[in-house]
């Protein structure tokens, strides 16, 4: 399986329009991509994550100017395309930031509205609707869910993937550099603790005085890094066995052994119980 990622920068000063060009040009003239099973691009490169005061003006339908452009990369070049994601504006006039899986046919295959909106130094808490569903699509006959940076601060979400059958999880980011080293660690752990491949493409430049982190990485089931890149624009590419999430449950079961919650488990309390909340 041969997976391509993608940094792209959102500088200030370059129109959404030029900048899809530009990204548009880069992909069409990459030879490497030609039976590529998987191309990802990061966290709201088409609007810029950190323009918040730009969201509403460069918001798209799902159907819009990003996702054009993805089914155009997809079956010029054969390829599948995790688009990133972009500002969605909904038919109730809504906002989110949302991601979608497109086919080498240029078939939508999954779409994901981001579940965990950032409120720390960030306006997307506030501007966005969050996502309330999860969804796995085959890449490479592996069952692929999709995150979105923040996401990757909270297991819950990843193991729910997991129980959907998910065996690697495509992540993509506006990561600051301030937090390089949580973005390394969350990808890491996300890997080993749900025994799946994790696919993060982050962004790099810098946008509103931010400057991102860069640093895309694949981290294998077992906790390798198989690839990372450094912080400038421009593709990583990597190979991965498609087998490998299997040998690593079966050699090491931790997923077969989980507890909690289970609805065979009896826990006695002397205390009142705790209310477990359904998966939305």
């Amino acid at each position: 399986m041969r997976i391509a990622l993608l940094q792209v920068a959102s500088p200030d000063d370059e129109a959404v329009e030029a900048r899809v060009s530009r990204v548009s040009r880069t992909v069409l003239a990459e030879r490497a991509l030609r039976g590529t099973d998987l191309l990802i691009l990061p966290e709201m490169w088409t609007a810029g994550y950190f323009s918040f005061e730009q969201y509403a003006a460069r918001a798209e339908p799902l159907e819009g100017r990003t996702l054009t452009a993805a089914r155009r990369w997809a079956t010029e070049l054969g390829i599948r395309v995790h688009l990133g994601s972009f500002v969605e504006v909904d038919e109730l006039g809504r906002l989110h930031n949302t991601s979608v899986m497109v086919g080498p046919d240029g078939a939508v295959e999954n779409t994901y509205r981001k579940v965990h909106l950032f409120g720390y130094g960030s306006q997307e808490s506030v501007l966005l609707t969050p996502g309330t569903t999860i969804g796995t699509s085959v890449v490479a006959g592996l069952a692929t869910g999709i995150t979105t940076c923040y996401d990757l601060r909270f297991p819950e979400l990843f193991r729910s993937l997991v129980d959907v059958g998910a065996e690697q999880v495509a992540v993509c980011a506006a990561w600051p550099e301030a937090r390089l080293e949580h973005w390394r660690l969350f990808t890491t752990v996300r890997a080993v603790e749900q025994q799946v491949y994790v696919v993060a493409c982050n962004a790099v430049g810098e946008q509103s005085g931010v400057t991102l982190g860069g640093h895309s990485r694949v981290v294998d089931p077992a906790g390798q890094v198989v690839v990372e890149a450094g912080q400038d624009e421009g593709f990583s590419f990597t190979e991965l066995d498609p087998g490998l999430p299997g040998r690593v449950r079966a050699e090491f079961p931790a997923l077969a052994d989980r507890r909690w919650p289970g609805p065979t488990l009896d826990v006695p309390s002397p205390t009142a119980p705790i209310a477990m909340k359904e998966q939305a």
